[in-house]
Protein backbone atom coordinates (compact mmCIF):
# COMPACT_ATOMS: atom_id res chain seq x y z
CA UNK A 1 0.00 0.00 0.00
CA UNK A 2 1.79 3.65 -0.79
CA UNK A 3 1.50 6.28 1.19
CA UNK A 4 -0.75 9.11 0.52
CA UNK A 5 0.07 11.64 -1.69
CA UNK A 6 1.28 14.75 0.68
CA UNK A 7 0.12 17.58 -1.92
CA UNK A 8 -3.10 16.65 -1.55
CA UNK A 9 -3.31 18.50 1.91
CA UNK A 10 -0.68 20.98 1.23
CA UNK A 11 -0.62 23.39 -1.93
CA UNK A 12 1.53 25.63 -0.71
CA UNK A 13 3.54 25.58 -3.97
CA UNK A 14 0.60 26.40 -6.31
CA UNK A 15 0.34 29.52 -3.94
CA UNK A 16 4.36 30.41 -3.34
CA UNK A 17 5.21 30.11 -7.19
CA UNK A 18 4.72 32.10 -10.41
CA UNK A 19 4.02 28.91 -12.88
CA UNK A 20 5.70 29.73 -16.11
CA UNK A 21 6.76 27.84 -19.12
CA UNK A 22 7.03 27.68 -23.10
CA UNK A 23 3.87 28.90 -24.42
CA UNK A 24 3.65 25.74 -26.51
CA UNK A 25 2.80 23.26 -24.00
CA UNK A 26 -0.40 25.78 -24.01
CA UNK A 27 -3.25 23.62 -25.87
CA UNK A 28 -4.20 26.85 -28.62
CA UNK A 29 -0.63 25.42 -29.80
CA UNK A 30 0.15 22.36 -32.08
CA UNK A 31 0.52 19.59 -29.51
CA UNK A 32 0.03 21.94 -26.44
CA UNK A 33 -2.36 19.86 -23.33
CA UNK A 34 -2.01 23.22 -21.04
CA UNK A 35 -5.94 25.14 -20.98
CA UNK A 36 -4.91 28.66 -22.90
CA UNK A 37 -7.47 30.14 -21.27
CA UNK A 38 -6.52 29.92 -17.64
CA UNK A 39 -2.52 31.49 -19.05
CA UNK A 40 -1.81 34.79 -19.54
CA UNK A 41 0.85 35.25 -21.68
CA UNK A 42 4.63 36.82 -20.27
CA UNK A 43 6.63 37.30 -23.40
CA UNK A 44 6.77 36.08 -27.02
CA UNK A 45 8.39 32.65 -25.32
CA UNK A 46 6.43 32.22 -21.97
CA UNK A 47 3.43 31.93 -20.48
CA UNK A 48 2.11 31.63 -16.65
CA UNK A 49 -0.97 30.38 -15.17
CA UNK A 50 -3.07 32.95 -13.76
CA UNK A 51 -2.72 34.32 -10.49
CA UNK A 52 0.37 33.04 -10.16
CA UNK A 53 2.18 36.66 -11.63
CA UNK A 54 0.57 38.39 -8.84
CA UNK A 55 0.54 38.94 -5.23
CA UNK A 56 -0.43 37.28 -3.03
CA UNK A 57 -0.52 34.39 -5.67
CA UNK A 58 -2.65 31.73 -6.31
CA UNK A 59 -3.04 29.00 -9.17
CA UNK A 60 -6.32 29.32 -11.42
CA UNK A 61 -6.51 25.76 -11.37
CA UNK A 62 -5.66 25.19 -7.26
CA UNK A 63 -9.12 23.98 -5.68
CA UNK A 64 -9.25 23.66 -1.81
CA UNK A 65 -8.09 25.39 0.90
CA UNK A 66 -4.16 25.00 1.26
CA UNK A 67 -2.87 23.78 3.98
CA UNK A 68 -6.45 21.52 4.43
CA UNK A 69 -7.91 19.87 1.57
CA UNK A 70 -6.33 20.88 -2.35
CA UNK A 71 -6.49 19.42 -5.74
CA UNK A 72 -5.38 20.80 -8.87
CA UNK A 73 -8.46 20.96 -11.46
CA UNK A 74 -6.42 20.46 -14.73
CA UNK A 75 -3.70 17.69 -12.92
CA UNK A 76 -3.68 15.41 -16.53
CA UNK A 77 -2.80 18.87 -17.86
CA UNK A 78 -0.55 20.97 -15.75
CA UNK A 79 2.29 22.29 -17.09
CA UNK A 80 6.07 20.89 -16.95
CA UNK A 81 7.33 22.84 -13.55
CA UNK A 82 4.13 21.59 -11.81
CA UNK A 83 4.93 18.40 -13.29
CA UNK A 84 9.05 18.84 -12.57
CA UNK A 85 8.31 19.90 -8.44
CA UNK A 86 8.53 16.96 -6.36
CA UNK A 87 7.52 16.23 -2.95
CA UNK A 88 10.59 13.66 -2.69
CA UNK A 89 13.75 14.09 -4.65
CA UNK A 90 14.86 10.77 -6.81
CA UNK A 91 16.69 9.61 -4.26
CA UNK A 92 14.01 9.90 -1.97
CA UNK A 93 14.48 12.43 0.04
CA UNK A 94 12.49 14.90 1.01
CA UNK A 95 12.57 18.11 -1.55
CA UNK A 96 13.75 20.92 1.21
CA UNK A 97 11.91 23.50 -0.57
CA UNK A 98 8.56 21.90 -0.08
CA UNK A 99 9.32 20.86 3.47
CA UNK A 100 9.56 24.56 3.78
CA UNK A 101 6.77 25.98 2.44
CA UNK A 102 4.84 23.34 4.35
CA UNK A 103 6.17 24.44 7.87
CA UNK A 104 4.82 28.37 6.73
CA UNK A 105 1.18 26.66 7.55
CA UNK A 106 1.95 24.53 10.04
CA UNK A 107 2.07 21.40 8.23
CA UNK A 108 4.46 18.38 9.47
CA UNK A 109 7.62 18.14 7.29
CA UNK A 110 7.87 15.26 4.72
CA UNK A 111 9.77 12.16 6.10
CA UNK A 112 11.94 9.94 3.81
CA UNK A 113 10.12 7.48 1.51
CA UNK A 114 10.62 3.81 2.45
CA UNK A 115 13.82 2.35 1.26
CA UNK A 116 15.39 5.91 0.84
CA UNK A 117 19.06 5.95 2.46
CA UNK A 118 19.21 8.26 5.26
CA UNK A 119 22.46 10.38 5.95
CA UNK A 120 24.67 8.82 8.25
Amino acid sequence: MSDPNPCLDCGMCCVHFRVSFYWGEADDAPGGFVPAELTEKLNLHLRCMNGTNELPRRCVALAGQPGEQVSCTIYDRRPTPCREFPSHEADGSPNRKCNELRAQIGLPALRPLAGAEQPG
